[in-house]
């Protein structure tokens, strides 16, 4: 096999993957109904809002944007839909959907088990208030 074989079907293999990957949905994002029914513990209270907006713009901010849109500098780079927390349909999930998510994380969604769950509860907090 000569070297301009080989160079082509390298190039045929990347372009099928580049095109795969295209092609592959996220789908739904199913949460046992057991942590649906999870309630936060945490209080609206002015000292977790200001905690909630540290950990909102030191976690979240880049990919999601200041006000939730999916619009953060590094949004471009993430191949999954980053949603648009202000939507009736992201805020009508539970508060358990939402700590969750942000825990577990998926595909281009990193896990968030780093942080303590009084922080993620704290974050879930704060995406509650990205309303229209």
């Amino acid at each position: 096999m000569n070297m301009r074989s080989i160079v082509s079907i390298i190039s045929v293999i990347i372009l099928t993957v580049t095109l795969m990957s295209f092609s592959i949905e996220q789908g739904p994002w199913v949460v046992p109904a057991k942590d649906k029914a999870i309630k936060s513990p945490v209080k609206v209270s002015d000292d977790n809002l200001e905690e909630a907006k540290l950990l909102y713009s030191k976690h979240c901010k880049a990919c999601h944007g200041a006000k939730g849109l999916g619009d953060g500098p590094k949004a471009k780079s993430v191949k999954g839909d980053l949603g648009d927390f202000s939507s009736s349909a992201f805020q009508t999930q539970t508060d358990g959907e939402l700590f969750y998510k942000i825990k577990n994380g998926r595909a281009d969604m990193p896990n968030f088990k780093k942080i303590t769950d009084e922080e993620i509860w704290l974050t879930v907090l704060y995406v509650r208030g990205l309303k229209k």
